[in-house]
């Protein structure tokens, strides 16, 4: 509200339901920014706020408590739940939000609202303006300027709050968890599927219905496809399982990606390979602290790797001509990371005016190197051929440098081995 200022309001809307087929609706997730602000996770709902205004600055409108609807769907706030458990200074029926708002943006210079993500809020906005507009006689104005509310709320979303960080540390202990219980149930013979069964038995028995995005179970070559989800084939003897896979907690998301021997034990290729992913991980993983900046840990990256991929004859050159090149690129073809947090690819900017943003405490981030050498590979030893490797944790940037949420999940030769065995 201070940011918005008074004088000016500001509004977002929930996340509309979606249908998945015939009379059934996909699984309700709530919008990220709506939720972020309200904690509220009914559909058909619109929060407003109206800095300085008295009696009720924060305003929401949502659905009447309706007996009949709650028997068939369960609970739902209603007016007064939405003022009693919500704090909402005032709430009104969604249905009268017409009526209502008009009158809300009477005499304000700016609007704050999420320009172009709901197509039915821009329209509403419009048609509420355009109200206004018929009324200048009366002495009454219209707002003249509307404002991308992502602008201020992505920046709030990118440090995270104490309260943030417990629903992320457990979202990232009950990851590991899973990834270990995939590690012991792996092995040739099964389907991949039945892998991802074990992550999810796992994110649900600890209360955990959602997934952060479909987890991707990747035997053999499948884990050259940097996002594979089909998870329908059977685990080979002597190939590596790639899975990235996240539990979300109350809307908070894990993202975490290990790969393991489906047979336990690595090959002498397959180790080279891990071990170089391994080492460019825990060098970028050593640049996350204050004042680097958002590049660095990809940087330090991208030098561990080339060189090792030099050593083992997939480049060939001057490692500063390669990097410059971007020939790693073959084998490596995404970032070491992104921001993370209430979505999977967490909002926030990565460059400001122009310049890698630093990095500063409560900022969250994944940190996930990785070599995928394609079986059709024909210009590489036929041993490296279908080797697709990944490894990824969830970094937090503290005081004095970083805390890693997902330590829990074993991640060095020796440790995956010994708990396979």
């Amino acid at each position: 509200m201070r940011m918005v200022g008074t004088g000016n309001i500001a509004l977002i809307a929930s996340a509309p339901v979606s249908k998945r087929n015939n009379d059934v609706d996909y699984p309700y997730r709530q919008d990220s920014d709506f939720v972020y602000l309200t904690g509220f996770e009914e559909p058909k709902a619109l929060a407003v706020f109206v800095p300085g205004r008295r009696p009720a600055e924060y305003i929401l409108f949502c659905r009447e408590f309706d007996a009949t609807m709650a028997l068939w769907t369960g609970h739902h706030a209603g007016i007064e739940g939405a003022k009693k458990l919500y704090e909402a200074d005032d709430a009104f029926p969604i249905d009268d939000v017409d009526e209502i708002l008009p009158g809300l943006m009477e005499n304000k210079a700016r609007v704050f609202y999420p320009m172009g993500r709901n197509g039915e809020l821009d329209h509403q906005v419009l048609e509420w303006v355009k109200q206004l507009r018929q009324r200048v006689r009366s002495g009454i104005s219209a707002p003249m300027e509307f404002v991308a509310i992502e602008n201020l709320l992505h920046e709030m979303r990118l440090y995270k709050t104490a309260a943030e960080l417990k629903l992320m540390r457990r979202a990232a202990n009950v990851s590991a968890k899973a990834h270990i219980r995939a590690m012991r149930a792996a092995r040739a013979g099964l389907y991949e599927h039945q892998i991802e069964a074990e992550l999810l038995h796992e994110f649900t028995h600890n209360g955990m219905r959602s997934t952060a995005y479909p987890s991707i179970v990747a035997g053999g070559r499948n884990a050259c496809v940097l996002h594979y989800t089909q998870n329908r084939d059977k685990l080979q003897d002597g190939d590596l399982l790639l899975i990235d896979a996240g539990a979300e907690n109350q809307n908070y998301a894990s993202d975490v990606t290990r790969t393991f021997p489906v047979s336990g034990r690595f090959s002498e290729a397959q180790k080279l390979l891990y071990q170089l992913v391994l080492d460019a991980q825990l060098a970028a993983i050593a640049k996350v602290r204050p004042g680097n900046h958002w590049d660095d840990p990809h940087d330090a990256a991208i030098k561990v790797l080339t060189r090792g991929l030099v050593d083992f004859g997939l480049l060939k050159g001057r490692i500063s001509n390669l990097i410059k090149n971007e020939a790693y690129k073959k084998f490596y073809m995404h970032r070491t990371g992104h921001w993370l947090g209430m979505d999977v690819h967490d909002v926030g900017n990565y460059k400001v005016d122009g310049r890698w943003r630093l990095l500063e405490p409560g900022m969250v981030l994944t940190v996930e190197p990785g070599l995928y050498v394609s079986a059709d590979c024909t210009d590489v030893e036929k041993k490296w051929r279908g080797i697709g490797i990944r490894i990824e944790d969830d970094v937090l940037v503290t005081k004095d440098g970083c805390e890693v949420l997902t330590s829990g999940v074993p991640k060095t030769i020796a440790e995956i081995e010994e708990l396979m065995a």
